[in-house]
């Protein structure tokens, strides 16, 4: 009886970080259908390029290195990539999507992601942060003023701003349907039917910064985002507005955003601060009061990364039965992700 052998599968990733994402029973449904093996690295070594002499497929993470064209002569077997992370865009060549399966997991990350950005703009609305520094004084007068006054903070039938309507945008809407939001929405790239499914409203940039108390920023960084919320956009928000990232620090000017808050003009709630990143002990933001910054740990959930390793071995196992992936990464998609 012939034996068919399995295909060689190729792992990029250091060992604490693959087995965050693969659990014992991931690595045994991997040997069931491949001959695996993980080779750890940050650039592209010796031991990775021989290990890439026979891989037919290759499991990438963000610790792996970034390919070009040279993939295709250094694994001439090489058929399909499932990555774990989400900046496809900058870990491979855009040519390489024309020779090669490219894949990826997305729904997990977003969902997390989602989460956090929930979670911050709940803390946020209600400006908690704020209150925890009254009971940090040696004071009850904030018991007082909230019996007499009541607290003016209510996220439930407000206005939320948003730049970008994407995956992780959507989710952040579904995730807060109970608090009867209003959303203003700018992005010029989102279908406009969506507004038939989700409580948003598509407005311009600068519509959305003149009347937002609240932004959250979910938009993919590139080269028309970059930069976005620049000092100038910054400033015409209104005082007292949060800016809450969960997207990519990029998207805006760290500096100016760090004077906005010094001066208690905005707040914010940061997970990314790229390239930035991680953000210096000594940076102002880390202790200012109106600032909350989380070391990205938005799509970060133990739960979130295990359920990427399931999605990502059912595309490779899809793949090699000949069927067609679910997540692949197209050259069309790539103009809008990071």
């Amino acid at each position: 009886m012939l034996t068919v052998a399995k295909p060689d599968l190729l792992i990029s990733a250091p060992d604490a970080l693959f087995r965050s994402f693969f659990t014992s029973s991931h690595q045994r449904r991997l040997a069931r259908n491949f001959q695996w093996r993980r080779i750890s690295g940050a650039a592209l070594t010796p031991a990775l390029r021989r290990g890439l002499t026979d891989a037919q497929a290759m499991i990438t993470t963000w610790d792996s290195p970034q390919f070009g064209d040279e993939l295709l002569t250094i694994a001439p077997k090489l058929r399909v990539i499932a990555h774990c992370g989400g900046e496809v865009k900058s870990r491979f060549q855009d040519s390489l999507l024309d020779t090669l399966t490219i894949t990826t997991a997305p729904e997990p990350m977003a969902r997390a992601t989602a989460e956090l950005a929930a979670t911050l703009l709940l803390y946020c609305g209600r400006n908690v942060d704020l209150y925890r520094g009254k009971l940090r004084e040696r004071s009850n007068e904030i018991y007082e003023e909230v019996h007499a006054n009541g607290t003016p903070e209510s996220l439930i039938g407000g206005q939320v701003g948003m730049i970008g309507f994407g995956r992780i945008g959507r989710t952040v809407v579904d995730l807060m349907r109970g608090f009867d939001l209003g959303w203003r929405v700018y992005d010029p790239y989102a279908s406009r039917e969506l507004a038939k499914k989700y409580p948003v409203k598509f407005v311009t940039l600068q519509s959305l910064l003149k009347n937002t108390g609240l932004l959250v920023l979910t938009a993919a960084l590139t080269d028309e985002t970059r930069g976005m919320l620049s000092r100038a956009n910054l400033a015409q928000l209104p005082d007292g507005a949060c800016v809450i990232n969960v997207a990519r620090g990029g998207l805006l000017d760290l500096d100016a955003l760090t004077r906005e808050v010094r001066i208690g003009r905005l707040r914010c709630a940061i997970d990314v601060t790229d390239p930035t990143e991680p953000l210096r002990p000594s940076h102002p933001l880390r202790r200012m009061p109106g600032a909350i910054v989380t070391p990205h740990i938005g799509g970060g959930a133990a739960n979130a990364r295990q359920e990427m390793a399931d999605d990502l071995i059912d595309d490779l196992e899809r793949f090699l039965r000949g069927a067609p992936v679910k997540h692949r990464v197209t050259t069309a998609m790539l103009a809008r992700m990071t």
